[in-house]
């Protein structure tokens, strides 16, 4: 292999969900096997780096101020799902059950990686409860330590906020530490529909 194909392969490794062979395979692929594909991923890379960013008020992909799901004025305005990441919220959507608004975190509280309350999207939630008409607040995070302790300081969040707010958290049929992105829809809307109390 040469020196520069070699890079390749390490920068798609670096990426998520890529091993080593799954690298290679992307590289080869797109620089020997068919190298006619190579400038459309290329264009459609750089269109997309200065055309999506975050939503300005979830933290969703948006391609302008606000994303599909803010700008829809058939959503409901008065219960917002909290996921980690936005592929939780993509498989949340893919689920069907849930009609509200979303809020993308970008991460969870792990103090063991150096991630607080600064580095997660908390500002920007803070701001929607003062100024919008939440009602139920759905903690959608996985069923690990750090996601727990992160549903809890969320909801200590929320009620100091706004008292009158139900929070709840979604009912699991996933093996302990499993994430929201690879649940399958049908288990992601039985545990949306199975929400409790997320202070029991």
């Amino acid at each position: 292999m040469t020196p520069a194909f070699d890079k390749v392969r390490q920068l798609l490794k670096q990426l998520p969900g890529l091993g080593h062979r799954s690298a290679e395979r992307i590289a080869l692929h797109l620089l020997v096997e068919r190298p006619e594909r190579l400038q459309p991923v290329l264009d459609a890379l750089g269109a997309a780096a200065s055309a999506v960013s975050r939503c300005g008020r979830c933290g969703n992909l948006a391609e302008g101020g606000l994303c599909q799901v803010c700008a829809d004025p058939k959503r409901d305005p008065g219960s917002v799902c909290i996921v980690e990441h936005v592929p939780d919220l993509l498989a949340v959507e893919r689920s069907g059950a849930h009609r509200g608004t979303y809020h993308v975190l970008h991460g969870r509280l792990s103090p063991i990686n150096g991630v607080g309350p600064a580095e997660l999207n908390m500002a920007s939630l803070e701001s929607r409860l003062r100024a919008e008409p939440l009602e139920e607040v759905v903690l959608a995070l996985g069923n690990d330590v750090e996601a727990e302790a992160t549903c809890h300081f969320i909801r200590e969040t929320v009620l100091a906020a706004r008292p009158t707010a139900k929070v709840t958290r979604i009912g699991f049929g996933l093996p302990s530490g499993s994430g929201l992105t690879f649940a399958d829809p049908a288990t992601l809307r039985s545990a949306l529909e199975g929400r409790r109390d997320a202070g029991g």
